[in-house]
C-alpha cells in the first residue's frame, strides 16, 4: 500500500530526476503506480472511501435473538462468556477467531439499543456498561 509520504516524495523527485522510473524507485513504489498517482494529483488518503456494506455474512445473525435475550437477562455478561455459551449450544458452528466479531456486535448493540458506556469507577481506564435508566439520579435530575 502506498502512503501519502511516498506520493509526496515522488512529486518532489519527479521534478529533479531524469525519468519517472528513477523517481518511483527512490520513492519506494512501482513505476506504474507512480504514473497513476502523478496523473491523479491526489494523495492516497484523499482517495480512500469508507464502505457502508458488509464484506461477508454475519455469522451471528441466526442466533442474535438468543444472544440479546441472554444479555437482557444478565447485563453483566461479557462477550467471551456469551461466545463460550454459543460454542457449547452450537458445537462446531463458531470458530475461536469469531469472538472479536461478537464483541463488536455486542458493544454496538449496547450503545445503540440499550444505553451507553460509562467509565468504570472501580477500575479506572476500563469501560463498563451502564444502562441509561440507572445513570439517572433518583430525583430525575440526570447524572
Amino acid at each position: 500500500m502506498v502512503t501519502d509520504e511516498q506520493v509526496r516524495r515522488l512529486r518532489k523527485l519527479s521534478n529533479t530526476e531524469k525519468n519517472q522510473e528513477i523517481a518511483a524507485s527512490k520513492a519506494g513504489m512501482d513505476p506504474t503506480t507512480a504514473r497513476r498517482y502523478l496523473g491523479l494529483g491526489r494523495l492516497p488518503s484523499e482517495m480512500k472511501q469508507d464502505r457502508q456494506w458488509r464484506t461477508r455474512e454475519d455469522p451471528f445473525s441466526e442466533v442474535w435473538s438468543a444472544v440479546q435475550q441472554q444479555i437482557q437477562e444478565s447485563p453483566g455478561l461479557e462477550a467471551k462468556t456469551l461466545f463460550e455459551w454459543l460454542q457449547r449450544e452450537y458445537p462446531g458452528r463458531f470458530s475461536d477467531g469469531q469472538i472479536r466479531t461478537l464483541q463488536r456486535r455486542i458493544k454496538q448493540w449496547r450503545v445503540t439499543e440499550h444505553g451507553k458506556f460509562v467509565l468504570n469507577g472501580r477500575n479506572p481506564g476500563r469501560w463498563n456498561f451502564e444502562s441509561f435508566a440507572s445513570s439517572r439520579r433518583r430525583d430525575g435530575s440526570g447524572t
